[in-house]
């Protein structure tokens, strides 16, 4: 019977604080849009067109890489060294072609969904998508970069360096286009919600 009773006051208390996390995340929603209307004097819409308006910014960065890139291996089929490669190297050509493809998708589909959902009141849908599918470009711009690295640096020299080349430059872009803003995103949410909790934090007295 203690048992039971014990039981039911745990499953009472998960619930209780399943609640409080989406009541604080309710309150964070409300408290950003509140923040925008403060001290941007924005509305829910002009906030959202200009979410999209700087992802379509970012885009314009991104795609410039891609299809510098993306050219670059296109033309490189045709050069006369192209048919010297190992077989190894003709592969990893194949698979740096593919990521690049993929990285060039992703990072246009935004502009196909755009125009679909043209005039349908989905604005919040398109910066949603819109921003998950510049996050997966740029995770494909980054292993066809490293695949592209390892590609030219196993043609001019040793196996072993291109490996050590490419493992460095893999880091690097993992470090600045992910690491650092991933890093300080969840120091953001550590202090958010240490504030949230506390009494005297701007969310203690909601």
């Amino acid at each position: 019977m203690a048992a039971e009773t014990t039981s039911d006051t745990e499953k009472t208390d998960k619930a209780s604080a399943a609640v409080s996390d989406d009541e604080v995340k309710q309150d964070d929603k409300i408290a950003h849009h509140e923040w925008n209307s403060e001290e941007r004097g924005e509305t829910e819409l002009q906030r959202l067109d200009r979410n999209f308006n700087e992802i379509l910014q970012e885009l314009r960065v991104a795609q410039t890489g891609v299809q510098i890139l993306f050219a670059f291996l296109l033309t490189l089929a045709f050069s006369q060294r192209f048919t010297e490669i190992s077989a190894f190297q003709r592969d990893l050509y194949i698979l740096t072609l593919m990521l690049t493809a993929a990285a060039t998708g992703l990072l246009i589909a935004p502009v196909g969904y755009h125009r679909i959902t043209f005039r349908q009141r989905m604005r919040p849908q398109l910066v949603s998508a819109a921003n998950w599918l510049a996050l997966g470009g740029l995770a494909f711009l980054m292993l066809a970069m490293t695949s592209s690295i390892l590609f030219i640096t196993d043609v001019v020299l040793d196996r072993a360096p291109a490996v050590v080349i490419t493992a460095g430059s893999a880091l690097w872009f993992l470090a600045f286009w992910f690491g650092i803003p991933m890093i300080n995103l969840w120091q953001r949410v550590e202090r958010d919600d240490g504030q949230l909790r506390s009494p005297d934090g701007p969310g203690g007295d909601r």
